[in-house]
Formats: structure tokens, sequence, C-alpha cells
């Protein structure tokens, strides 16, 4: 009996809790299914109706629009998009029917002042190509359609307001924050040009780099990812037409973003931690696992995998800066040193007492200034472990 209503209470704490969280975050917004696109192909993984959250915007925010896409990486092959399929990354069936907003997405003026009224949207990703995708695998089962997902939800938000949108955002986390990139023209050319167009990348620059072993993992990854979903031909033409017999490379921002037109603004950490146990030392590159400790923590850091780290940032920098982030006016950047991946939709790291803090700026504000052109923003954080604002756990684990 004791054990029971030790249960009980135990039941009743986690709901407290989970109450004072969604509070603490945001309101929970609930699920829609986009039923009918199966007719039209624009489908999950396993053939379900893509979905998304939608908030509703008010008072002088009503005309203003944020269309924010998840992140969750990617499938390069049969088996790794099967163990998606039945997941919330592959299935809408999977996917919670409720959805705290927090960060950019928040509904409360304290912490999102800038965008807390706007129609906030948060588009779920269950396609495994960060929404470029155009192939079916009958054989398995398999529908690899992220591209006609991110049109027929974009054309479902025109019809329901947003052709009449006064400011517009596109944004992204990860996968989603890659998506934010490559779409981002698209999205602009959609709508009025009457309409403020910008977008946002959060966590989204994925580096084209070397791994610790000399290889080309990442690049290798992608070129899977293109091939198997048919990405190809729905990447940035003003990119793909650029890169000869390798199209496939256009995945990857530091050649796209040369030639976007759109304002775009990038939140990205130069120690990205995504990147750095992916991209820099995956595990396929590092059979003997001595990167193990340093991916969980840097504290645990090698000298030698420092010095390879800080050659990791540099070369970020260098793609940015190639890409031409830094002198475009049109383009922002807020690019801390934090172990982190995707700050922008956590009120911990957006604009809290605890968020990093880059040149006496937290995110919120910078993104928020940059939107509005009130300054220009241009923010470059020092050398890891300089920044003594940044979480002590990073944001990817």
């Amino acid at each position: 009996m004791i054990i029971g209503r030790l249960r009980q209470w135990l039941s009743l704490l986690v709901c407290v809790l989970a109450v004072i969280l969604l509070k603490s975050e945001g309101a929970s917004v609930g699920i829609t299914y986009l039923q009918d696109a199966v007719a039209k192909g624009a489908v999950c993984l396993d053939g379900s109706p893509p979905a998304y959250h939608f908030d509703k915007g008010s008072g002088a925010g009503v005309d203003n629009w944020i269309v924010h896409m998840e992140g969750g990486g990617w499938c390069e092959d049969v088996p790794t998009c099967l163990s998606r399929k039945n997941t919330d990354l592959g299935s809408s069936k999977q996917m919670v029917k409720q959805f705290g907003f927090s960060g950019l997405l928040s509904g409360q003026q304290k912490s999102n002042p800038d965008f807390y009224n706007w129609n906030r949207i948060k588009v779920r990703y269950c396609d495994g190509s960060s929404f470029t995708g155009d192939a079916v695998d009958r054989a398995n089962n398999l529908f690899f359609k992220g591209n006609s997902i991110w049109e027929f939800i974009i054309a479902d938000l025109l019809a329901k307001g947003m052709r009449n949108a006064k400011n517009a955002i596109l944004s992204g986390c990860s996968a989603g924050g890659l998506a934010s990139i490559l779409h981002c023209d698209r999205f602009r050319a959609l709508l009025p040009a009457s309409t403020k167009v910008k977008c946002i990348s959060d966590a989204g620059f994925f580096l084209h780099a070397q791994d610790v072993s000399g290889g080309k993992h990442i690049e290798e990854f992608y070129g899977k990812v293109a091939r198997l979903h048919g990405s190809v031909k729905n990447l940035p033409a003003s990119c793909t037409s650029r890169m000869g017999a390798r199209p496939e490379l256009c995945f990857f921002p530091q050649y796209v973003v040369q030639t976007m037109q759109t304002p775009i603004f990038f939140v990205n950490s130069a120690y990205d931690s995504w990147q750095i146990k992916n991209i820099l030392a995956p595990s396929a590159a590092d059979k003997s696992k001595a990167w193990k400790s340093c991916k969980l923590d840097l504290k645990k850091c090698t000298a030698a995998q420092l010095k390879t780290i800080q050659d990791f940032r540099t070369q970020f920098l260098s793609a940015l800066n190639r890409a031409g982030v830094v002198n475009s006016p049109s383009k922002g950047m807020f690019i801390d040193s934090c172990y982190a991946h995707c700050q922008v939709g956590k009120q911990i790291q957006w604009s809290s007492d605890s968020s990093p803090v880059v040149s006496n700026m937290k995110i919120a504000k910078a993104v928020g200034d940059w939107y509005y052109e009130r300054s220009p923003i241009k923010k470059l954080d020092c050398p890891y472990p300089c920044n003594p604002t940044c979480p002590k756990v990073d944001s990817d684990s």
C-alpha cells in the first residue's frame, strides 16, 4: 500500500512539474494534421500526413508569421530510413499531440518581446532530407517526399492568411536550420513583394570539412542522402548550376549562401556539438574511441584534441566569411563559443538569465535588432573556453 501511494504521489509530482515547465516555457499548442496532403503525395516516410503546430497571432502581430522547421538529422540509406519510419521523425502517427512553444516561438511578451504575438508555426520533421526529397521506394514502402511536404505546408499557410503577411520569417533548427537556408529564396518568392521576408538558421550551417582521420565522412553522408531522396533537383539552382558534376555539395550552406538573395541570420556555435561529434570526429573516423570523452565534455580533451577543435572553429569562421556572411549588410550572425546545438527554441538559451551573452547581447535581442534593422548584428564570440555565460552542459545532449 505504501509503495502504491508513493507511486501516486510521484505521478502527481510529475504532472505538477510538467505544468510548471509548460508555464515557464510557453503554452502547449495542439497538432494539425494535413490529411489532404496524402492525395498529393506529400507524406512522411511511412505515408502518413505531414503536420504542424500553429499558435495564431494577435493584436499588432496578426499579420506577421514565423514558420519554424523542426530538426532531427537525416536518413541516408534504406536501413536508417526504415529505423525512423515508425518514430516521430518518420511518421505523424507517432508525434506528440501537444507541443510547448518557447524561445523564438514563445507567446510570452517578457521572454519574446519582438515576436510573441506573431502567427507562430512549428513544422514537424518526418522526411529525413531537410524537406528536399522527391522519390518513392515501393519495395520498402518508403516515401521520400520532403520537398512536397514543404510546398504543401507553405501553400496551406498562405491560404490561411500568410498571403497577406506584412512580415514573415522562415526559420529552423539543425536539419530544419539547413532547410531554412535551402528554401529561403523560394519562401521569399512565394510571398508578396510588399512582405518583409527574412530567414533564420539555428545550428544549420554544417561545415564541409574533413574528419580527424582525414576522411570525407560528412561529404559522403550528404551525397547518400541526396541520391536516396532525389534531392538534387530541389536544391537551390543558384548553387547547383555552379557545382558541375557535384550538385549534391549544395547541401553545404557555405556554397548556397554565397548567391542567396534573401536576408538571413545565423545563430550557431563555433564549436557546434553535433558537428564536432559527427563531422569532425564521427565514430567511423575514431575506431579507437580516442575522442569519446572529449566529445562528451570539452574539458576532457587533450591539448592536441583542443588544437584540432580550435582549427575546426577557424575553418567554420572562414567558411562564413567566404559565404559573405561577415560583410553582407543583409546578413547577420550570433556565433558563440558554447558547446551547443540549437539555441533559439529553448528559453534558457534564447532570453533567460542563464542565456549565453556575446558582446553584452543575448540571442533574442540580436535576432530582434537584426530583423527590425535597429542595428546591424555581427556578433562573434572569443575562442573557447572564454565565455562564462555558456551552459554547463551542451544543448545537444
